[in-house]
């Protein structure tokens, strides 16, 4: 068998002979990172006025080299740039449809720049993007919860822990709860933002460019904040990618929470929320039932962008210094992260948007019961120590057991049995209004309260915004 050296292949070098068609498989990246086909373009034609302003490139040279990173960047818009079987990445798709268009001078534009230092700039930009694209989504499934908030504030049902019931809240106090934990998350996006929008394009293989590269007019054309400080740490930096892959994790662990409790709440069982039949299924062989689907693929996408994130973090522990190959996973992560998000970010807006609030059930639910920390709260303002106030609550919760009879149907003498401290007014207490509205300080579920949060929250979105 003839050898051949693979000197025209990406990293070919010295080597001799083909490559394992196993390795060449794992080595090959293109089917994954087509996506970074516009980054790449972009970042080439940043340096590409680089090289000019090095004297590396002649003015009739750029112009030529920007005319044919044009023509692909139409390609790629349209759809029609062809991708060779061959082709280990993008990059190498478009240094070689590069060459088809303008000859041997569009092998000038790899002078002083290593592959190392371009596919991680490539996945900076893709990121930097991305993240605007993910924040933009997630404030307006912020924005729903928020205006469905204030539409809906003098609806009222049980708030629940232990999935028991607990207290009465305001329906609008649950939807705020969880867009109060979205702001958090768009707010970790933004900080991940500054981080992402530091270039290391210009810092070569590991030691940095040696062609008096000028890495400023780097920044500005690519409209980043900063340039990298060091070079080695530069191309093997991941930093940002585990950044944003955890607050990917995180932000799908909240949309779980929600898509968990609509679950529980759309139950025959609760029945306090109706899904769009757009957004669920039903059964051939249980035709009463109505699936809700849409919840469940929200919460079961919140593993698969776990396991993410797990695996880049393990890719990460065992890598010396500067680049390996291991870091290939980071752009299928990130990609496949990112796709996930956006997807199951407008699912969640569409849910939020259109499910049914049925508030017969929901006042159904407000069984007396519900209100005995009140009972117990009513005692406190007597005078009686707290510990000692529940164990008389207690006592008044068995005895209605023990009658057959709620709570609030016990007299007066019933309650007196218990503790000389009831008194007629004890009436007052069993009132689902006035138990949400005295909860009147900041963050409560007052009215008065729920309405400053919505006020709070609209400000918050408006800055927010600013950042995406």
């Amino acid at each position: 068998m003839a050898t051949e050296v693979r000197g025209d292949k990406h990293l070919g070098g010295k080597l001799t002979g083909s490559m394992d068609p196993i390795l060449e498989i794992l080595t090959s990246s293109i089917a994954i990172d087509q996506r970074l086909a516009d980054v790449d373009i972009q970042a080439s034609v940043a340096y590409a006025k680089a090289l000019e302003k090095a004297s590396i490139l002649t003015k009739p040279e750029l112009e030529k080299i920007l005319s044919g990173l044009e023509k692909i960047s139409e390609e790629v818009s349209k759809g029609v740039l062809v991708v060779n079987k061959s082709d280990e990445d993008i990059q190498t798709t478009i240094e070689r449809r590069l060459k088809e268009l303008i000859g041997d001078v569009a092998g000038k534009l790899s002078i002083g720049r290593s592959r190392n230092e371009q596919v991680v700039t490539d996945l900076k930009l893709l990121m930097k993007s991305s993240i605007s694209v993910v924040s933009t989504h997630l404030l307006q499934l912020i924005k729903t919860l928020v205006e469905r908030a204030a539409i809906e504030i003098d609806v009222i049902l049980p708030g629940y822990t232990h999935l028991q019931k607990a207290q009465p809240i305001r329906w609008s106090q649950f939807l705020l709860s969880h867009a109060v934990a979205l702001t958090r998350d768009s707010e970790r996006l933004g900080e991940i933002k500054k981080r992402v929008n530091i270039l290391p394009l210009g810092s070569g293989a590991l030691a940095g460019n040696p062609l008096d590269i000028d890495r400023e007019l780097l920044r500005s054309e690519l409209d980043c904040a900063s340039i990298t400080l060091n070079s080695m740490d530069a191309i093997s930096d991941r930093d940002s990618v585990v950044e944003l892959l955890f607050v990917a994790t995180l932000l799908m662990t909240h949309l779980s929470k929600l898509a968990e409790d609509l679950i529980i709440y759309s139950t025959s069982e609760f029945g306090l929320v109706t899904l769009s039949d757009a957004l669920t299924t039903g059964s051939i062989l249980m035709p009463q039932k109505k699936n809700p689907i849409s919840l469940e693929l929200i919460r079961s996408k919140t593993g698969r962008v776990l396991g993410r994130l797990v695996s880049i973090i393990m890719v990460l522990k065992g890598l010396p210094s500067t680049f390996s190959k291991d870091l290939q996973e980071d752009k299928e992560a990130v990609i496949d992260v990112v796709d996930t998000l956006t997807a199951v970010i407008q699912l969640a807006t569409a849910v939020i948007s259109t499910l049914q609030i049925n508030k017969e059930n929901m006042e159904k639910a407000l069984t007396p019961e519900i209100l005995s920390s009140d009972l117990a709260l009513y005692l406190v303002r007597k005078g009686m120590p707290l510990r000692q106030a529940s164990t008389a609550v207690i006592k008044a919760v068995h005895l209605a057991e023990t009658k057959g009879i709620t709570i609030n149907n016990l007299t007066l003498e019933d309650l007196k049995s218990i503790s000389p401290l009831f008194a007629s007014d004890v009436s007052q207490v069993f009132s689902i209004v006035n138990s949400v509205e005295q909860n009147t300080a900041a963050g409560g579920t007052a009215k008065s309260s729920v309405t400053t949060q919505i006020e709070q929250l609209r400000e918050l979105l408006k800055k927010l915004k600013e950042q995406a």
